[in-house]
């Protein structure tokens, strides 16, 4: 790894997204060496590569993503997107209550109710806050949601409405022997977090790791390994899958399990590349530029006199903030943030989300600032 500056501005150079991108909350534009080895492999493909040479692009991202969270290489497996991971573990979980919060993000809802459905979990919404229906999911409203018959909890390491961060070492402290399921993709590569705290982390590569669609991987601790059945795994998740012989094969020992099918080597080519760029400069460095920025749109906010709706002390927030508008005018602020060259979300009809990421320059904040001090 290049030391410093030198390893930044190789970092920086290789992204292209226009200055006023201030949306990787919701898609993370890949860099120019992302795209290259997807070009590189989609060439290998149409020159008849094998197949078994392509997919060797999966053992490359699996050794970054084990680098990056800390994870047994036992307990790691890719998979296609956040929801598809979260859907496979919430399938195969031990039967008794799930407790997940009605604010989560619908993919980190959908798999729990969908198991519901199917007769394996019951699910219990963690009781709101009545002031605030968007009140951080702290340990103690966990602690005193839990009953006996909880197996797992179910949080996001970054909300994606307030940008709050979730404490993880407390919610593993007050969860105990039950799972700790933790939707990362907000937060992971962003924010350097112990993630072992979760059994579960499940994170999509295509929003702040910047690889694309498609990409993302499943962490499972021993004890979620050991829990966890591979209920929606497919055949090539078993032993010996190239035996055609019409009977079912026993399950991999570890996390592979769970692969429903051989996945695409574009996507897991673009995924380590991608992991393997953020590793080039560190979570670390790239979560003090992110911080350094907020720091800079929130006083610039605050001096606008623009309401911020999201938590402003770096311990508590990474890269998105939410800034509040007049009531029903979060879709027309976000069309001229649009017209000004700046890419934002509208959430609900009173706030605007901007996320910004090591890349993001003092000219997106400026130009930001240019329509939200002159429509609030």
């Amino acid at each position: 790894m290049i030391d410093g500056a030198g390893a930044f501005d190789a970092y920086r150079a290789s992204f292209a997204e226009p200055s006023g991108y201030l949306n990787f909350a919701s898609y993370g534009p890949p860099s120019r060496a992302v795209i290259e080895t997807i070009g590189r492999l989609a060439t290998a493909a149409a020159e008849g590569t094998s197949s078994a040479l392509l997919h060797a692009e999966d053992q490359r991202a699996l050794a970054a993503v084990g680098r990056l969270t800390g994870f047994d290489a036992d307990g790691l497996t890719l998979t296609s997107s956040t929801s598809l991971g979260l859907m496979q573990v919430a399938f195969g979980l031990p039967r008794g209550e799930v407790l997940v919060s009605a604010a989560e993000f619908p993919s980190n809802l959908y798999a729990w109710w969908r198991s519901e459905e199917a007769g394996l979990t019951r699910v219990r919404p963690l009781p709101p806050v009545p002031v605030d229906p968007f009140a951080p999911i702290t340990p103690e409203r966990v602690a005193a949601a839990l009953k006996p018959d909880t197996v797992a909890v179910s949080v996001s390491a970054v909300d994606f409405r307030t940008g709050a961060r979730a404490d993880l070492a407390g919610l593993r402290d007050v969860v105990g022997d039950r799972l700790l399921v933790v939707d990362g993709i907000q937060g992971f590569g962003v924010a350097d977090l112990d993630w072992t705290d979760a059994d579960v982390l499940v994170v999509g590569g295509q929003k702040w790791l910047r690889a694309g669609w498609g990409s993302g991987f499943v962490a499972l601790s021993p004890r979620a390994l050991d829990r966890i059945r591979p209920v929606l795994g497919g055949w090539t998740g078993v032993e010996d899958p190239g035996n055609y012989d019409g009977r079912p094969h026993r399950p991999l020992p570890n996390a592979r399990r769970f692969s429903v099918t051989n996945g695409s080597p574009f996507a897991s080519g673009a995924f380590a590349t991608a992991l393997e760029q953020l590793e080039s400069v560190g979570v670390p460095a790239v979560e003090e530029r992110i911080a350094g920025t907020v720091d800079q749109l929130l006083a610039a906010l605050a001096t606008a006199g623009t309401p911020v709706l999201s938590p402003t002390g770096r311990a508590d927030r990474a890269g998105i903030v939410v800034a509040g508008t007049s009531a029903g005018a979060a879709s027309a602020v976000t069309a001229r943030l649009a017209d000004a060259g700046v890419t934002a979300t509208a959430h609900g009809e009173d706030r605007v989300r901007l996320s910004v990421h090591a890349t993001t320059t003092t000219a997106a904040i400026d130009a930001a600032l240019d329509v939200l001090g002159g429509t609030l």
